[in-house]
């Protein structure tokens, strides 16, 4: 995969960087390291621009989390509390009213959070969707997905101008924070959900 990102940003540039940090955003697997950090280097022997990368990746950032953002207003609380209202709400002990609340609590803090999330692996993609669930609104959705957007964008493509040709070595210690943070999130999730569903049980109980 390395390589055919590196090929496709050697043919088409800046149009390129944008096309694939917008796949990036709504694929995170695709490894937007990869692509910044080379962008980065591809400025110290050819015609792109240090700012020129930044911009271009920031428009497909921003392309790409608009998709995500309308997948959560298609998916919206009302579908999903449907849905948890079946089997499958009672094998997860969820209810609808947990989507609402989840929703009334991103509304308060979705600001910060979607800015906050834009800097972490994993989840700067994902945190369109429960943003687009929450019906936060596009225009602060968009302006705080920017700045977060252009912060992670700016430190990467200047590594990789800082790394040159070592380039791959900047990726190689990204990869290894993405896992770290891949496991903490993991962990906290897990640590969630068994205390969520302890605390809901035992209100079953006691009911």
């Amino acid at each position: 995969m390395e390589n055919w990102i590196i090929d496709i940003m050697n043919q088409f540039g800046y149009i390129g960087i944008t096309l694939l940090i917008a796949i990036e955003n709504i694929f995170p697997p695709i490894p937007s390291e990869v692509i910044l950090t080379f962008g980065g280097f591809m400025t110290t022997y050819t015609t792109l621009s240090v700012w020129g990368v930044i911009i271009a990746a920031t428009i497909g950032s921003i392309l790409g989390a608009i998709v995500l953002y309308g997948v959560g207003r298609v998916l919206s609380p009302e579908r999903l509390g449907k849905l948890l209202d079946g089997k499958i709400g009672q094998i997860l002990h969820f209810k609808k009213e947990d989507v609402f609340k989840a929703c009334d609590w991103f509304n308060h803090k979705g600001k910060s959070t979607v800015l906050f999330c834009r800097c972490v692996p994993v989840i700067r993609s994902l945190i369109s969707i429960p943003a687009g669930m929450a019906k936060m609104r596009l225009g602060i959705f968009l302006l705080m997905t920017t700045i977060g957007s252009f912060v992670w964008n700016i430190i990467l493509v200047y590594l990789g101008v800082t790394a040159g040709a070592s380039w791959n070595k900047i990726v190689a210690g990204t990869d290894m924070y993405t896992k770290i943070t891949v496991i903490v999130l993991g962990v906290i999730f897990v640590i969630g959900a068994f205390l969520f569903i302890k605390r809901r049980v035992k209100t079953q109980k006691s009911e």
